[in-house]
């Protein structure tokens, strides 16, 4: 039987060959947490290579996600499906071993990782996403849910503020199997740390509620094991194990030294590393014994059988439990959701109301919220701004987990990767609220949930000028410009009660991430026709046609949309005929049919104003060179509202104007 040394070092070596053949990668944390790994992954951690969406697997999450090769060597030599030439192919073009772990992309890639930090706040949103589907659906006899989350992270992970605010709130809540293995090793890329992180990490850890084992041999597989052990027992509070470690274990040249963590070690030194581990092995070859050692498909298997099995018997005496569990886990809303939610959709088109879009968005929520026992709201402490909170929020806290609500106090950029990992863990879907200008905290973790198209919903409000006095430094000019910019993020910027409706159906329907822009002023509601309605779901429509063929077409969206109608109007009693095109959603309009996007804005039709308050340029592409668009193109000032507006020049008489000026070219 195989050392555990031997075990550790196929990683180390394994690394080592794919990051020299790919001529760039990361070796010195992969040789340095190798041994921590072998001991995690072949006594402790719960999982089925051959079934890596096994619902109750442990999630093992790699927050310093530039060691990915320690990752792909752990995977491969368990028996994922990530061969030997998978491994050879790292850092190569559409490899399933990029420079970073990329959910979707490697089998047992739990999330993708690299922007240092967002990894532990995934796994705490994991840790959640259990205890929570653990409370409502686990009965007595039946652990249906009930496993760990592992991460493991670095110095820089601790340094990034994301990482405080995520364990900070871990620590409150309690989240007992939460584990969390932090490799002390005091090199990051420009050297030593001490010069600029003097933190004493053990008793910032305790001071936020975890348990804490400090000043572990990370070399020492006995000292990780009684680490271990002594974290699983506690559960009620989340364990930091502190690891010292050294950076790039094994090199004779290289150990210890900054200059190991971001480059090949180079042919020479490898061979060094070999001779000084005993390794005498060629490239990418790992000898049959330490193979044998590290395969985890029979006992993955046996686990997943017996959970199975238990599974079986818990739809014998749950069967409505079981088979919502197997839906949520699935990712599938209910049969009857798109059916009943336009139903809803209709019901409030017939309800003409005035009212700020978050209210709507609220009122959207209330009939929603019912049709999905696995929504799983929240806010960086503005619930009542935002109006996330509706009449079924139930909050969760250490003192019970049965609700659907979490309160993340003002952590907006933690609250943002936590809930990628709910939505990465299955069961949940989760969505959370802060003002829009606000989402620059979150925009890095917003970007991860559309790089891995994860269904997480992030509720925007105050979303304009039109917020009033509390000033420039809340009023958002080019957040929603910067949002669109983003490759699979739909944003939503609804105009009334019915299009906030639309942009929530949306956002729970699809596999990716949606940011809703909502008002805090009240906007008009709009008359439609049934089709009109349906129009909406479409990311931009027709809301108001002259009699006759369109001589101008102003593209509006939010608050704008009922300046733009009113003009429009106006217009026509004078003749002119100005079609106004309502586009909520861009990015949906974008993916039409060539054809439909032709009968919205005809090309024949280039007399095109777009209306927003916020920045311009963006807007560019719908109106042309002949267009103009009306916008704000600097910071905002403090006074009501309506006062703004009119400063602005953001009213019906000024797009009448703009729009006058069009139709005289």
């Amino acid at each position: 039987m195989p050392s555990r040394r031997e075990l550790a070092n196929a990683v180390r070596l394994l690394s080592l060959d794919a990051i020299q053949k790919a001529k760039s990668g990361h070796p010195g944390a992969p040789m340095g947490m190798a041994d921590i790994a072998e001991v995690l992954w072949n006594d402790y951690l719960v999982h089925n290579p051959s079934d890596p969406a096994w619902p109750n697997r442990d999630r093992f999450v790699l927050s310093n996600g530039h060691a990915s090769m320690l990752l792909y060597a752990l995977l491969h030599l368990s028996g994922y499906d990530l061969g030997i030439e998978d491994i050879k192919a790292f850092r190569s073009l559409h490899s399933r071993t990029p420079g970073h772990p990329e959910h979707g992309v490697t089998p047992g890639v739990e999330t993708t990782t690299g922007p240092l930090g967002q990894g532990m706040a995934n796994a705490v949103g994991m840790a959640i996403a259990e205890r929570v589907l653990a409370a409502q659906f686990n009965r007595e006899g039946f652990p249906l849910v009930d496993h760990h989350t592992y991460v493991f992270l670095g110095d820089g992970c601790m340094m990034e503020g994301v990482s405080h605010e995520a364990c900070s709130l871990a620590g409150t809540l309690g989240l007992g199997k939460l584990i969390a293995v932090y490799d002390d090793n005091g090199i990051s890329i420009d050297g030593n740390i001490a010069s600029w992180f003097g933190d004493d990490t053990a008793k910032r850890f305790e001071a936020y509620g975890w348990h804490v084992i400090p000043e572990v041999d990370g070399h020492d597989s006995q000292a990780v094991v009684q680490a271990l052990d002594q974290a699983r027992e506690v559960q009620d509070r989340p364990t930091l194990i502190c690891c010292r470690t050294q950076i790039a274990y094994g090199s004779p040249g290289l150990a210890g030294s900054h200059k190991a963590h971001g480059a090949p070690l180079g042919e020479e030194e490898i061979q060094a590393v070999r001779t000084k581990l005993g390794w005498d092995h060629p490239a990418f070859v790992v000898p049959e014994a330490i193979a044998q050692g590290w395969d985890a498909r029979e006992s993955g298997a046996k686990a997943q059988a017996e959970w199975e099995e238990m599974l079986a018997r818990y739809a014998a005496d749950y069967p409505e439990l079981a088979a919502e569990f197997k839906r949520r886990m699935a990712g599938e809303l209910p049969p009857d959701f798109a059916h009943l939610a336009w139903k809803a959709v209709n019901e409030l088109q017939a309800k003409a109301q005035v009212m700020a879009t978050r209210k709507a968005s609220k009122m959207a929520l209330e009939e929603l919220g019912p049709l999905l026992p696995e929504l799983f709201g929240g806010s960086a402490d503005l619930s009542g701004s935002n109006q996330t909170v509706w009449s079924g929020s139930r909050p969760v806290s250490k003192e019970g987990w049965e609700g659907n609500y979490l309160h993340y106090g003002v952590r907006e950029f933690g609250m943002a990767a936590i809930m990628n990992g709910m939505a990465l863990h299955g069961g949940l879907i989760p969505y959370g609220g802060t003002f829009l200008v606000f989402s620059d905290y979150a925009r890095n973790a917003i970007r991860l949930s559309a790089l891995m198209g994860i269904r997480a919903i992030h509720v925007l409000s105050h979303d304009s000028i039109g917020l009033g006095e509390d000033g420039p430094t809340h009023q958002p000019v080019e957040h929603a410009s910067s949002l669109r910019l983003m490759p699979n993020l739909h944003v939503w910027r609804p105009c009334d009660t019915v299009e906030s409706a639309v942009a929530w159906v949306s956002a729970l329907s699809r596999q990716g991430p949606s940011a809703l822009l909502f008002s805090r002023q009240s906007t008009k509601h709009q008359d439609r026709s049934p089709e009109t309605v349906q129009a909406i779901a479409k990311g931009g429509y027709i809301l108001f046609e002259p009699d006759a063929y369109p001589q101008a077409i102003v593209i509006a969206t939010g608050s704008e949309v009922e300046l733009a109608v009113q003009a429009a109007e106006r217009l026509g009693h004078q003749g002119r005929a100005v079609r106004v095109v309502s586009m909520p959603c861009a990015e949906v309009f974008a993916a039409q049919s060539e054809e439909y996007r032709e009968s919205v804005l005809p090309t024949a039709v280039q007399a095109r104003l777009a209306v927003e308050a916020g920045s311009s340029d963006w807007w560019a592409a719908y109106v042309g060179t002949r267009g103009r668009v009306l916008g704000i193109d600097r910071f905002g000032e403090s006074a009501p509202g309506p006062d703004l507006y009119a400063y602005f020049g953001l009213t019906a008489q000024r797009v009448e104007e703009e729009l006058i000026v069009l139709l005289g070219q």
